[in-house]
């Protein structure tokens, strides 16, 4: 699947960039939610593939379940940074959520044509 591979390369560039912005010890926060995108995003899509062709009001309820995963990413990134905010600071751990799901969210409207 191609969302994999380009959610690997963007989850390196987010974490390397970070890296060199705020130093190695956010390297598990951003690689961490990087790659919980990732996971989010590739079941996201197993849920809205097999109904693109079926009626509407189906569509919508499987793109709607695709964006509920999504907002229990933000909940769990909340409950990361709540527990440890160490080894998760809030701006690293954001970014390393958001600089991976929203450009795989975006390239998901090619499956939609």
């Amino acid at each position: 699947m191609i969302d994999v591979g380009v959610g690997l390369v963007l989850t390196i560039g987010v974490t390397g960039a970070q890296m060199a912005v705020f130093g190695p010890q956010v390297v598990v926060a951003s690689a961490t939610f990087g790659l919980l995108a990732i996971v989010i995003q590739v079941f996201a899509l197993v849920l809205l593939r097999p109904v693109l062709r079926a009626p509407l009001p189906k569509l919508m309820q499987r793109w709607g379940m695709g964006m509920g995963l999504r907002a229990l990413g933000v909940v769990l990134f909340a409950v990361a940074v709540g527990v440890n905010r160490e080894l998760f600071p809030p701006l690293p751990t954001a970014f390393g959520y958001l600089g991976v799901i929203v450009p795989l969210l975006f390239m998901e409207t090619r499956y939609l044509r």
